[in-house]
């Protein structure tokens, strides 16, 4: 597999104190440390791995705040670069998303998913250009089945979206691959705000497609498809079957389930 993608790392937080950074005793979320590094550098160092991966683009406010201690390296290795981001995720991609810092396709995840692997990198890539190879390229999402994470951690709370093919969760992984993607950021950022709560989230794309997942009367694909033609571009969910690769870190339970997987990998 060639190596041609752009992972843009998102390491920004809301503005205030977060409270996950402020239990270990740190500024910036990105650094919390888990299972012995910071959640920055083991997810930057996942991707740098990642067959499919030419370079990373770290995205945060104030990012050599966050080129300290175990993060240090991120600043001398050619492949990754960093910029600044705005107040909003989907405006901080968009700003840079296709233009020379960050090529087409661009790959797009956050610095709180410490569990993610390179196999989950590559499966959701390999994913992501088979729609791409029908014709529905523009955007892709990493989604995970309920079936698939709780059968493996049936205790652990996210925010689901019900459709007709089951409940889903999103796995904070991203594929941009064309010029159109720009329509999906504009669009997003304006139902961020609403992205953990699964009803808000529906009725932003209409009442027609709110009523039918929440009639669980079409699919997640079907959903998406439909609400991305109405804005001009193609997007399309990638199920990966990984239940950790629904998982990210926000809160302290997360982050001790999160350290508990990690122990067991090694």
């Amino acid at each position: 597999m060639s190596r041609d993608w752009t992972a843009i790392l998102l390491a920004g937080q809301r503005p205030g104190t977060d409270p996950l950074a402020a239990a270990f005793g740190q500024e910036w979320k990105a650094l919390v440390p888990i299972a012995g590094e910071a959640m920055l550098a083991r997810v930057a160092r996942t991707l740098l791995a990642s067959p499919s991966v030419a370079r990373v683009l770290i995205l945060a406010q104030q990012p050599e705040q966050l080129l300290v201690g175990d993060c240090a390296w991120l600043g001398a290795n050619p492949r990754v670069a960093t910029a600044c981001s705005t107040r909003g995720i989907a405006s901080s991609i968009a700003a840079v998303a296709g233009t020379q810092a960050a090529p087409w396709p661009v790959l797009a995840t956050t610095a709180d998913h410490p569990l993610l692997t390179v196999e989950m990198v590559e499966h959701f890539i390999a994913g992501a250009d088979g729609y791409a190879g029908a014709g529905a390229g523009d955007v892709a999402v990493g989604m995970v089945n309920s079936a698939v994470l709780l059968a493996a951690y049936p205790d652990n709370r996210r925010t689901w979206l019900s459709f007709s093919d089951g409940r889903w969760t999103g796995a904070n992984l991203f594929a941009l691959r064309t010029d159109r993607a720009a329509i999906a950021l504009k669009a997003w950022s304006g139902v961020e705000q609403d992205r953990k709560k699964a009803i808000k989230l529906v009725w932003h794309f209409g009442a027609w497609l709110a009523i039918r997942a929440l009639t669980r009367t079409i699919t997640l694909r079907g959903a998406m498809r439909r609400a991305a033609r109405r804005l001009g571009f193609h997007a399309v969910p990638v199920a990966l079957p990984f239940a950790e690769a629904g998982i990210d870190v926000d809160k302290p339970s997360d982050h001790a389930l999160a350290t508990a997987i990690l122990d067991r990998r090694g």
